[in-house]
């Protein structure tokens, strides 16, 4: 069992595991980063995504022998101490998690794509989240706040907005929630 070095948000971590222990593992359970989720353990869902050297990567069927290649590891905690990222942002601004539990890794993958490609068509998105399950539906609301995320980034880094349910439309009156499709996935 040799140990390996991670470069792990910023910093070198050692860990004393097996080569072939999934990174998931890893980051929760040795280094305590338990923003990644757990969700089917077969690259599937998406719920476990960080990046290794940029690149949105399934952490679940990752080994840890292959992560410490990488010259950076980012999880949701290293992607902005502060939920400054404008993914983070735009995901807070369009109210998009109910249970949250598949949104860090959404946010990562949307990460990711934003870097690749600054103003994102509907065809980008959808392969970049292809694979990603959201149990509770808000695709939708992901699509906004993707879109939000590009205009923010494209803005700087300082460009924020409030939350949906905060922006008065002309006129005060508070705005409507946006109505719901009944059945299927939102898309």
């Amino acid at each position: 069992m040799p140990p390996f070095t991670l470069h792990v948000n910023g910093a070198a971590r050692r860990v004393d595991v097996p080569a072939d222990t999934p990174l998931l593992w890893v980051l929760r359970d040795t280094l305590g980063l338990t923003g990644t989720k757990f969700g089917c353990g077969q690259s599937l869902c998406g719920a476990c995504t960080v990046h290794l050297d940029g690149t949105a990567t399934r952490s679940c069927v990752t080994s840890v022998a292959e992560a410490a290649r990488a010259t950076a590891i980012t999880t949701i905690e290293g992607l902005s101490p502060d939920r400054s990222h404008p993914v983070q942002k735009a995901w807070i601004a369009e109210e998009v998690p109910q249970c949250g539990y598949c949104q860090p890794g959404m946010i990562m993958s949307v990460a990711a794509l934003l870097k690749q490609k600054s103003d994102p068509s509907d065809a980008d998105i959808d392969a970049a989240l292809g694979g990603h399950i959201c149990r509770c539906g808000t695709y939708q609301r992901i699509r906004t706040a993707v879109k939000t995320a590009a205009r923010h980034a494209a803005q700087g880094p300082h460009q924020g907005g409030r939350r949906r349910s905060e922006a008065a439309p002309p006129g005060g009156a508070k705005p409507a929630p946006a109505p719901r499709k009944p059945g299927g996935d939102g898309r």
